[in-house]
């Protein structure tokens, strides 16, 4: 099993996450407890970038899910970076998740995106 990667970017003044590998309840957590951390509440938003994400299960599934809210209650926006003919467009597909964030096919639509809302 191939652990996940996050590194935490700054692009225009938005946090940008790129997780690569696998989310899973092994490190869900630990990838939103660092996310959280990244987003200070001046920040217009948080781009996650799945891009190089190979699997997500349930606890990948909720994490996106309580990260997008509790980053609302806050004021900045989540978008997510996703291919669209990818497994994780899929997943994210099969629970509705664009009712919660944008989905986005690349990074600067993303930040475009936090810039025009």
């Amino acid at each position: 099993m191939m652990l996940a990667t996050l590194r935490i970017d700054t692009m225009q003044e938005i946090p940008v996450a790129r997780v690569s590998g696998e989310i899973d309840a092994s490190n869900a957590r630990e990838i939103g407890d660092r996310l959280l951390g990244a987003v200070p509440n001046t920040a217009m938003g948080l781009v996650m970038d799945l891009s190089d994400t190979e699997y997500l299960d349930s606890s990948g599934v909720h994490l996106l899910f309580e990260l997008g809210d509790r980053l609302t209650r806050r004021q900045p926006a989540l978008r997510v970076v996703v291919p669209a003919d990818s497994f994780i467009a899929d997943v994210l597909g099969a629970v509705t998740f664009a009712g919660m964030a944008s989905i986005d096919a690349t990074v600067i639509e993303a930040i475009d995106g936090l810039r025009t809302a």
